[in-house]
């Protein structure tokens, strides 16, 4: 009686084992799609970031040269800080930017290694 419970407890398993696989490959391409999204999506938001800190360089740069020709060296000096601030912030947001992209890249790679996989193992 032992050995027949034993029996078809593996016998269970051998034929669910398959299904169990095919499911955890589901959820790979499913959790690896999350994060081609997710990936854009900072993407999306590090351009902007970068957009508005060009914005920014642009009428600093404009209120520097208009404080040193007025002869205002206070507000000249406050607003070369603030263009070195701007421009720290978009070299990092490029920096993020591209980080962003080459995790998209891998990302994407890896989701066609995932469908690969699946159609593979169903044939």
């Amino acid at each position: 009686m032992g050995r027949q419970i034993a029996l078809f407890a593996v016998l269970a398993l051998a034929v669910s084992a398959p299904r169990v696989l095919s499911a955890q490959d589901s959820n790979d391409v499913k959790q690896d799609r999350k994060e081609v999204r997710h990936d854009r999506r900072e993407l999306r938001g590090d351009r902007k970031d970068i957009r508005h800190d060009t914005r920014d360089i642009r009428q600093d740069r404009r209120d520097v040269r208009q404080d040193v020709k007025n002869g205002d060296t206070t507000d000249a000096r406050r607003d070369a800080r603030d263009l070195r601030r701007d421009r720290r912030d978009r070299r990092h947001d490029v920096r993020d930017a591209r980080r962003d992209r080459r995790d998209l890249r891998q990302d994407r790679k890896d989701v066609r290694e995932d469908k690969q996989e699946k159609k593979d193992s169903t044939n």
